[in-house]
């Protein structure tokens, strides 16, 4: 069990480093490679994902309501410790929530459960993100229109691959092939990105760093053992919501942090000491999910 956890972590950290190494000596442009990874490879792979006809999306319905309930009921959990400790709540309940599926959640599942997890990892990304992009800037502004979520390339992507999946609509091998060789550019990426980012990592906050870190998995967990059970998630896709439920904030809480001048500072200390806390979460999870046999 010990060499699997390995094989699933070290990659991950190996390519986080490289990113954390090449930042440290060069100064890559990262927020032109996450525009680029967002606006074109991940929505690629998204829409590679769900028009596969391979993949019943019909089957990932208990899945995707298990995560909506665990972003959302995060904050509602969490909600009576922020006001207890007079901490902002616009800037500490939305990283709570909305979690690293994309750097970290979709490369973690494939590692660890194979290609045969990238439906599941796909459905819970898109979850997050459209959470994200509607409840989530509400909380930061409630004035946002929401056309702004309707123009993003992966809600397009998303809308398209559900129309040729349920639609049954076939897509030629080649053509599902080349995305599905664009798409696969988007995992690595976003670990190198992520370990770009690491070196902003700021300890002036580190208390609410540290209360993050252990907040926001640990809120994630105590809802999913309920909802697995509940909604009798079998196998890879109860394997699949345990890592969701225990994933860090993520990045993208900062970038909309910054946009809307909602306490940065504290916002990438949530960030960053999260996601530095999931070196030690990430392995407990994955020793108790293949103890468990999931996946």
């Amino acid at each position: 069990m010990i060499a699997k956890i390995l094989a699933t972590l070290l990659p991950v950290f190996l390519i986080t480093g490289c990113g954390t190494l090449y930042g440290r000596y060069r100064t890559p442009d990262i927020r032109g490679l996450n525009t680029l990874n967002m606006e074109l490879f991940v929505p690629l792979l998204v829409f590679a994902v769900l028009a596969d006809r391979q993949a019943p999306l019909q089957d990932y319905a208990s899945l995707a309501l298990a995560a909506v309930i665990i972003v959302l009921g995060s904050g509602l959990l969490l909600w009576p410790l922020a006001h207890a400790l007079r901490l902002n709540l616009k800037t500490f309940l939305p990283p709570m929530m909305f979690n690293n599926t994309g750097n970290m959640g979709i490369p973690l599942l494939v590692l660890a459960f194979g290609e045969e997890a990238l439906p599941a990892a796909v459905v819970l990304f898109i979850i997050e993100m459209l959470l994200h992009f509607s409840v989530g800037l509400y909380m930061l502004d409630p004035r946002t229109p929401v056309w702004r979520i309707l123009r993003m390339p992966i809600v397009f992507a998303s809308l398209a691959g559900l129309i040729f999946n349920l639609g049954g609509i076939p897509l030629p091998s080649w053509l599902l092939e080349a995305m599905n060789m664009l798409g696969g550019v988007s995992i690595p990426l976003m670990l190198f990105a992520l370990g770009v980012r690491m070196l902003d990592v700021d300890f002036s906050d580190w208390k609410i760093g540290v209360l993050g870190a252990v907040a926001c998995p640990l809120s994630g967990l105590i809802l999913a053992w309920p909802l697995i059970h509940w909604l009798d998630l079998q196998g890879l896709q109860a394997a699949s919501l345990w890592v969701f439920a225990a994933l860090p904030p993520a990045v993208l809480n900062y970038l909309l942090a910054e946009q809307y001048r909602q306490q940065p500072q504290q916002v990438a200390s949530l960030v960053l000491i999260g996601n530095l806390g999931s070196l030690l979460v990430m392995p407990a999870v994955l020793g108790f999910v293949f103890s468990m046999g999931s996946g």
